[in-house]
């Protein structure tokens, strides 16, 4: 009789929506983001404590470098439909290690505005290909797993990362220099792994190349849904009516959503210091990372404008919290809450996005998506870096108050448009 113990346990299928590109991106957006996060947190400290650049420049540093990176993902995302995607991904990539190097180097704030801003043009670059890649092949009832999972995986480098730079901003004597230079490496380990991504298109066009030409298989110019030949443009105006009617709302949202960067100078402002404010980001990043997979299942099984007005709720807490504290303890209270927005909105916006869209469009939607929103950002880092006054409790009120008005009533109006269809 056999033993038991040597029979081969059954494993079940893997699921649908885990596929190869969907592991790999993971793991280059978590590489990435310790390399990101590591110095994030200490970016407002470092520009306005050793580079001496004053409140408003820290808002208009962020707000420059996601302007950049909205342009850049317009732009990004239409070549996405019609060219090989992993160029465009690896690029993105090798462009936001260019700017952390640039960050180390830096010597005057301005350069730092320089850094962000080819960072964030390499996030441009990479965002609507790699989101394009990520739903290649994946029913659109599972989409909110892959970009959940995507973005806890992405987060948990914002946990390593900040929790690695604490280390050694201790271990380094409270030396912030050397930290810039430590994170150039998981950036450019990122670059690497994109070897390892597959796109699908390149080989159908290899496969092509392969054909005779007067062969039963020669193909006639490229198809919508990526068949090998001639790719066509997507223009805009081809894009259905219910993605142009939710984007306008994100885009509404977003002009109350200034960079993070500005929160943690709040937090800096009331009494934490900087081993502190690494410190409670990492848990902010924490709640994020392990809420992301949750609240993109929870959104197949649940209408997605209710898991973001829930993230829209959590924003309110965070930014009302923060206006209203005076406390630094309070931080570590208020800013994990906040962690919950991020969970609930990035990747579900991303999943929602990509079910308004057939897959040859994916890339033009999710461009013009991320790029709006980043516009938006941008003036709302400008108009909030200008209110900040003396603490910033003024802006973060007034966001605070905005964003718990659209949670209520994002459900009430997708509530009456799914009822009128």
């Amino acid at each position: 009789m056999a033993d038991p113990r040597s029979t081969p346990r059954p494993t079940g299928p893997r699921p649908a929506w885990l596929t190869r590109n969907v592991k790999v991106l993971c793991g280059v957006s978590f590489l990435q983001d310790a390399a990101s996060e590591l110095l994030y947190p200490i970016l407002p400290v470092f520009l306005t404590v050793v580079l001496g650049a004053p409140p408003a420049a820290v808002g208009a540093i962020e707000g420059a470098a996601e302007g950049a990176a909205s342009i850049t993902k317009v732009a990004a995302g239409r070549l996405a439909d019609r060219f090989d995607r992993r160029p465009l991904i690896g690029a993105g990539y090798g462009l936001a290690a260019v700017g952390k190097l640039l960050i180390a180097l830096a010597t005057v704030w301005p350069v730092v505005l320089l850094a962000r801003v080819t960072d964030r043009l390499g996030k441009g670059m990479r965002g609507a290909p790699r989101d394009a890649l990520l739903v290649e092949g994946v029913p659109k009832g599972q989409r909110g797993r892959v970009f959940g999972l995507h973005r806890a995986a992405d987060t948990a480098g914002a946990v390593v990362g900040p929790l690695v730079g604490l280390v050694l901003y201790e271990a380094l004597d409270h030396r912030l220099r050397p930290l810039f230079w430590i994170a150039v490496i998981p950036a450019v380990a990122s670059v690497a792994l994109v070897a390892a991504v597959r796109d699908p298109r390149s080989h159908k066009r290899a496969d092509k190349a392969d054909r005779p030409a007067d062969g039963p298989h020669s193909s006639s110019p490229e198809n919508a849904d990526g068949t090998p030949g001639k790719a066509v443009r997507t223009p805009w105006r081809s894009l259905p009516r219910p993605y142009w009617r939710v984007l306008a709302i994100l885009l509404a949202f977003n002009l109350v959503n200034f960079p993070d960067a500005l929160l943690l100078l709040r937090a800096h402002d009331l009494g934490l210091s900087t081993a502190g404010v690494v410190g409670v980001y990492a848990v902010y990043n924490l709640v994020y990372a392990a809420l992301s997979y949750p609240a993109g299942a929870l959104s197949d099984r649940l209408p997605r404008p209710l898991v973001f007005a829930a993230g829209l709720l959590f924003f309110a807490i965070g930014y009302l919290g923060l206006g209203l504290i005076h406390s630094s303890w309070a931080v570590f209270v208020v800013l994990p809450l906040y962690g919950g927005f991020a969970a609930c909105t990035d990747g579900v916006g991303k999943a929602w996005i990509s079910t308004l869209v057939p897959d040859h469009q994916q890339g033009t939607a999710q461009g013009l998506f991320q790029g709006a929103t980043g516009a938006a950002v941008l003036l709302a880092g400008v108009w909030a870096g200008l209110a900040w006054g003396a603490d910033g409790h003024v802006p973060l009120l007034l966001s605070g108050g905005i964003a718990l008005v659209l949670a209520g009533v994002l459900p009430v109006v997708a509530r009456a448009r799914t009822a009128a269809r």
